[in-house]
């Protein structure tokens, strides 16, 4: 909430992206308790409904968007945003970027900035290191001209979950 009030301050447009639809109905009644308006979209939206929502959005009725990572994560044109925040991390970075890339298209007039939600000591941690570890190997693997990736492994899953 300290980050959507210093965004509604700055004057900045906001995408809020989680993987959970009950984290979005959280945070949407946490704005209705402090009178916030913003649009929604999860995986229940009808397409016709979907398309009306980010056009009234890029024309600037709304300065905040509540949307399910994986029913906007793709196909959605949110230039009218300049703030991304990704609520939860998903396993996948490639899935994160897709949502970030939602307010990155062509016709984008402000730098966007994204945010990524992490607490020291959560689940979200560990994920965040392994999405960084992973990187880190796709880039080595691009750069030593190999051409096949490593999989998820069963130690990464252990280590995330403290599983020895």
């Amino acid at each position: 909430m300290e980050i959507v009030e210093e965004s509604r301050l700055a004057g900045r447009r906001v995408l809020i992206f989680s993987q959970f639809t009950q984290m979005l109905g959280l945070i949407g009644r946490n704005l209705n308790k402090h009178a916030i308006p913003y649009f929604y979209l999860d995986g229940q939206t009808p397409p016709i409904e979907r398309v009306e929502l980010c056009d009234r959005f890029n024309d600037g009725e709304g300065n905040l968007f509540l949307i399910s990572l994986k029913a906007g994560g793709t196909g959605l044109n949110l230039t009218g945003a300049d703030t991304v925040i990704l609520y939860d991390l998903w396993w996948n970075p490639a899935v994160e970027q897709q949502a970030a890339d939602r307010a990155h298209r062509m016709g984008q007039q402000n730098e966007v900035q994204v945010i990524r939600m992490l607490a020291k000591g959560t689940i979200e941690e560990k994920i965040s290191d392994l999405q960084e570890r992973k990187k880190n190997l796709i880039d080595e693997i691009i750069h030593s001209g190999q051409d096949s990736l490593a999989a998820l492994t069963e130690e990464d899953i252990r280590e995330i979950l403290m599983i020895k």
